[in-house]
C-alpha cells in the first residue's frame, strides 16, 4: 500500500519530481522519461507508471530550461509506438499464458474491460486507447491475444501514439507554466487523472445499467410465463 500512496504523491507532484531528476540527471532524464513511458505503455504489469501527467509535465519543464521540445516529443511518441508494438506481439505469443499463470498479477477484470472496448469500437480501439489509463496499456496486449492483423494495428498505433504524446506534451510546453497553472500544478494534474478515467467511469455505469435492464426484463418474462 505504501508502494501507491508514494506513487501517487509523485504523480500529483510530478513538476517537483521531473525538475529533480533533470538537475540531478541531466542528458540521461531522457533516457528515463523513455523509459517510464514504455513501461507503461508495453507491459501489462505496470498500468499504474504516470502517463499522461508524466508527458504534460515534461512538455511544461522543457519550455523553462534548454531543452528541445521537438526533440522531447520525437522521444516520447517513440516510446509510446514501440511500448505499444512490445505489448502487441506479447499477447500474440504469450498473452493467454500470462493471464493463467496464477503467480502472475495480471488482473482479469482489466482485460475484460478492454475486451468490451473491442466490441464497441473495434481497430479504433488502439487510437482511443491512448487517452485511457489502464486500457491503454492492456489494449495493444488484448490486440495480440487476438491476433489482429498487424498491419492494421501499426496504422492505429502509430496515429494514435503521436496524437497522444503531441496533444499533451505541447499542452505542457504552451500552458504548464501560466501562474494559475503553475502555481496549482496538482491540481491540474488531478484534472488530467479525473478527464482520463471518466470515460471507463461511463462504461462502467453503462454496462451496470444495462445489466440491470436485461435481469429487469429477464425477471418480467419470468413472471409472464404461465406456471
Amino acid at each position: 500500500m505504501g508502494i501507491f500512496i508514494n506513487l501517487f504523491n509523485f504523480i500529483l507532484h510530478i513538476d517537483v519530481h521531473l525538475a529533480e531528476i533533470f538537475a540531478n540527471y541531466g542528458v540521461l532524464a531522457y533516457g528515463i522519461l523513455f523509459l517510464i513511458i514504455f513501461c507503461e505503455t508495453g507491459l501489462v504489469l505496470v498500468p499504474f507508471l504516470p502517463g499522461d501527467s508524466l508527458i504534460f509535465a515534461a512538455g511544461a519543464i522543457t519550455a523553462l530550461g534548454s531543452y528541445n521540445i521537438i526533440f522531447v516529443f520525437f522521444l516520447l511518441w517513440m516510446a509510446a509506438f514501440l511500448g505499444d508494438n512490445t505489448n502487441y506481439w506479447i499477447g500474440r505469443f504469450i498473452g493467454q499464458k500470462l493471464i493463467d499463470h496464477p503467480k502472475i498479477p495480471i488482473n482479469q477484470k482489466h482485460v475484460d474491460q478492454t475486451r468490451e472496448f473491442y466490441k464497441k469500437h473495434g481497430g479504433k480501439t488502439i487510437f482511443m486507447a491512448r487517452f485511457i489509463p489502464i486500457v491503454r496499456t492492456f489494449a495493444p496486449f488484448v490486440a495480440g491475444i487476438g491476433k489482429m492483423q498487424y498491419k492494421k494495428f501499426i496504422t492505429f498505433s502509430i496515429s494514435g501514439s503521436f496524437t497522444w504524446v503531441g496533444l499533451f506534451v505541447f499542452m505542457g510546453y504552451f500552458f504548464g507554466n501560466i501562474p494559475q497553472i503553475k502555481h496549482n500544478f496538482s491540481l491540474a494534474i488531478m484534472g488530467i487523472i479525473v478527464i482520463s478515467v471518466m470515460p471507463i467511469v461511463i462504461e462502467f455505469v453503462k454496462a451496470k445499467l444495462n445489466r440491470r435492464k436485461t435481469e429487469e426484463e429477464i425477471e418480467k418474462q419470468e413472471y409472464r410465463l404461465p406456471k
